[in-house]
């Protein structure tokens, strides 16, 4: 005879489909939990040389395409990317010290200098002399340097725009993540710093 059902059990909340995909998602950028079932190695696919491989074709493709409309408006201005690089970092830490910038940049005195001494010279950024440390030499960008950022920050916004919207918020999500791990100790901790906002010398 059939079994009747156990009035004293209780049943259990059926998971949306909605809530099925978002975990199907967030598996793909979570460490896979040690397994010893026949799908234990179902999860590190993503570890396979040839994923490997795809990984750095996708940064390449995607970073060429990221500073393609950039570099164009470098390009009329005799400028390449270590100048933007210069102008984006002084525009998000306006008053950032000299030493700190080489310190994101990873470069030397002689290569930061061939790229500033011309930024100051044409007017687009600023230098002066530190509040509590007269000898170190704070940069920030003039009007006429802010509005050249703005321009290269918008042409790069909308790539970066279009690409969130296609992937969606959890895709946005495992992507942050995967490039802060991608990055070390220093780069983490300089990536903090900006996210912090301007520092006391700026006096903003």
């Amino acid at each position: 005879m059939p079994l009747e059902p156990d009035p004293q059990a209780k049943a259990l909340p059926a998971r949306s489909l909605t809530e099925e995909r978002r975990g199907r998602d967030e598996d793909r950028f979570l460490p896979a939990a040690p397994a010893t079932g026949p799908h234990a190695g179902r999860n590190l696919l993503f570890l396979r040389e040839e994923e490997l491989r795809l990984a750095q074709d996708l940064l390449f493709f995607g970073y060429r395409d990221f500073t393609a409309g950039a570099d164009a408006i470098l390009a009329g201005l005799d400028m390449g990317r270590a100048h933007h690089r210069v102008l984006h970092f002084v525009g998000r830490r306006p008053g950032i010290t000299v030493g700190d910038l080489l310190g994101i940049l990873g470069i030397t005195k002689q290569s930061l200098g061939r790229v500033l001494t011309p930024l100051v010279e044409d007017g687009f950024v600023t230098q002066s002399p530190g509040r509590s440390d007269r000898r170190q030499r704070l940069l920030t960008l003039t009007d006429k340097g802010a509005a050249l950022e703005r321009s290269l920050f918008e042409r790069q916004r909308d790539t970066v725009m279009r690409a969130y919207r296609e992937a969606g918020p959890q895709a946005v999500e495992g992507f942050r993540r995967v490039m802060r791990g991608l990055m070390g100790p220093e780069a983490r901790a300089a990536l903090e710093r900006l996210e912090a906002g301007p520092g006391p010398e700026t006096g903003r």
